[in-house]
């Protein structure tokens, strides 16, 4: 059942404005995201249809949508579930991920100035208290904002396109390796920030890409 799979308060509340089933789209893929609907869980409109609070014409609609995209699947007489990524899936994108983020890495530090170095180190210092009060949801969000103030920094906006088709992925594989990156993740960012306040792109380069991939092989290490 949907109510006994969904933590207290995880569902998104539905803003007013935009189509409806705009918004319920972006309520569902906020939910797979955060992996409160988990991969391969059942996923049945009129239940979905009660906890947002939209009839199930909308719902219908976002579910078609997030197959097409590829993050539910649609099975012929079953119904639609939260689709189950592969192995190979998740280090393909993690692999165009590592790329992306190592490039954003090496332009930051050619353009960085000491506000923006202090933003970083403003996120930083929350990641590392998100680590330390064990709060997952709120590591992942952080995270995903410090590499895209990175990729800001970068100031390539066809490669902040291309980080943002990949973001919400990167966030999807992220959330189940989050603890046992802990700590070790947010000592790495401090270690990119150093590269960037010292203006050097080979390190910053070299400091992203280690990192990126010491995420990807969490992730295919991760616990069951």
């Amino acid at each position: 059942m949907l109510s006994a799979g969904l933590p207290q308060g995880a569902v998104p509340k539905l803003e007013r404005p935009g189509p409806l089933r705009e918004r319920v789209y972006e309520a569902l893929l906020e939910l797979i995201t955060t992996r409160s609907l988990r991969p391969g869980q059942h996923l049945v409109e009129s239940e979905l249809a009660g906890h947002l609070g939209v009839s199930r014409q909308p719902v219908r609609e976002a579910l078609q949508r997030l197959n097409t995209e590829g993050w539910v699947d649609l099975r012929p007489a079953q119904g639609a579930f939260v689709h189950e990524p592969t192995e190979e899936e998740a280090d393909q994108l993690l692999s165009v991920r590592t790329l992306l983020e190592a490039e954003a890495a090496r332009l930051a530090a050619a353009n960085a100035g000491s506000a923006q170095i202090a933003a970083l180190e403003e996120l930083c210092a929350r990641g590392e208290q998100a680590v330390m009060a064990d709060d997952v949801d709120l590591t992942v969000a952080v995270n995903a904002q410090f590499h895209a103030k990175i990729m800001e920094l970068a100031g390539n906006l066809v490669l902040a396109e291309l980080a943002g088709r990949v973001d919400r992925r990167v966030r999807w594989y992220y959330t189940p390796v989050a603890r046992q990156r802990g700590k070790q993740s947010w000592i790495e960012h401090r270690e990119l920030i150093a590269a960037i306040s010292a203006r050097d792109e080979q390190r910053a380069t070299e400091v992203m890409r280690a990192h990126t991939e010491h995420t990807r092989t969490t992730y295919h290490e991760r616990e069951a």
